[in-house]
């Protein structure tokens, strides 16, 4: 639905950047995801992070909009896949636009225990919003 009807003009608008992947000569779209850039408000962090961080009153960082996988691919291990290559994208970007962390909205309990496997952790008082530090990603990605 998203892609059909919103992908294009998000990114024409440069409010979203859709990344697609596709299986075969057909281009069927199996899976895809957005991202974008987010504010964090310094105080909705866990202390323990927020009193490392510059008394900003936001920092920046890089929002995962959405990430979906086709039905008929499930359970094929692509989730962690667009997961990994949206990770990479936002860590190597991060070089030259500041970002802190990635940011996702768990859409329901399944979505949050997906992202929480990869160390992403809640906001104290939003349970599906989850961050993942960039110092986190970095260690995903050897140099």
């Amino acid at each position: 639905m998203y892609l059909r009807e919103r992908a294009r003009q998000d990114a024409r608008k440069r409010i979203a950047a859709p990344f697609v992947l596709s299986a075969g000569e057909d281009t069927k779209v199996i899976g895809y995801y957005t991202l974008s850039a987010i504010s964090i408000v310094l105080h909705e962090l866990p202390q323990e992070i927020a009193r490392k961080l510059p008394r900003y009153p936001v920092i920046p960082a890089t929002l995962l909009g959405r990430l979906a996988v086709d039905s008929a691919h499930r359970g094929e291990g692509l989730g962690e896949y667009l997961l990994m290559d949206a990770l990479y994208r936002a860590w190597t970007h991060s070089a030259t636009i500041a970002s802190f962390a990635v940011v996702v909205d768990a859409i329901n309990e399944e979505a949050r225990r997906f992202y929480a496997r990869y160390e992403f952790r809640p906001f104290p008082k939003q349970e599906r919003r989850l961050f993942l530090p960039m110092q986190k990603i970095q260690l995903l990605f050897p140099q």
